[in-house]
């Protein structure tokens, strides 16, 4: 977990910056996944036969998630899960205990409406 704490406005105003970066990170994977069963077989051809253009590109795709996931664990926040598109933002519990929750957003929501307990997970979201 990051050291910054996060309001409900602070995580909603990040959604502009984080949406197009999720985007990307799933484009990327899409691409590794639609490679998967082809990659193994260019990558046992020669270079000079196809097979290093796949790799290349692969390779390019992996380099893309790790620097976008840099990115978005520099503003603060944790992407939990690339296929849902998942963030969590370390914050403090609504009930102002000083207890550390985590604000909760996933792609395709329109804004940061649920939390749950550090160790609560996805399936521990409740509603703010």
């Amino acid at each position: 977990m990051t050291g910054r704490l996060f309001t409900v406005e602070q995580a909603n105003a990040l959604l502009p910056t984080l949406i197009p970066l999720i985007e990307q990170l799933m484009a990327a994977r899409d691409r590794i996944a639609e490679a998967g069963g082809d990659l193994l077989e260019m990558l046992e051809r020669s270079p000079g036969n196809g097979g290093g253009k796949l790799a290349s590109e692969t390779a390019a795709d992996i380099v893309a998630i790790q620097e976008i996931i840099g990115k978005i664990n520099a503003l603060g926040c944790e992407l939990k899960d690339i296929e849902q598109g998942l963030i969590d933002f370390p914050a403090e519990h609504p009930s102002n205990t000083g207890d550390i929750i985590y604000l909760c957003w996933r792609y395709g929501e329109e804004k940061v409406e649920w939390w749950h307990e550090i160790d609560g997970g996805f399936a521990g979201r409740q509603r703010l």
